[in-house]
């Protein structure tokens, strides 16, 4: 696996730990209120730990200096999801944000 697919894929793994994390907040369907949080923050734990052994790898093959910058594909995958999994309401400066974080990785990912 290249270290770009990993550096997607630990981006993504971050990504949905965290999502995780905030549907562990969200009040339980039904009364099991303890094992709906139990099973979002476990399936947290297994996102994130996924996503960090792939950092890992990513640093061994990519400079820190390229591979850093590039994990604010979060803050865009983060965005994204809220939107469409959520429905919560994302301002037009926040999607300008969004857009310059993508034209930073472009032009970071373009340069190695």
């Amino acid at each position: 696996m290249t270290a770009w697919i990993c550096l997607v894929l630990a981006s993504l793994l971050s990504c949905l730990g965290q999502l995780c994390q905030k549907q562990a907040t969200h009040p339980a369907k039904t009364g099991a209120r303890g094992r709906h949080i139990v099973l979002w923050l476990g399936l947290a734990l297994l996102m994130l730990g996924g996503g960090m052994l792939l950092w890992l790898l990513v640093l061994q093959r990519v400079p820190v200096g390229i591979a850093y910058p590039m994990l604010s594909l979060n803050f865009v995958w983060v965005t994204l999801a809220a939107r469409l999994v959520w429905r919560e309401p994302v301002a037009l400066r926040h999607w300008t944000g969004v857009a310059l974080i993508i034209a930073g990785i472009v032009i970071l990912g373009g340069s190695v």
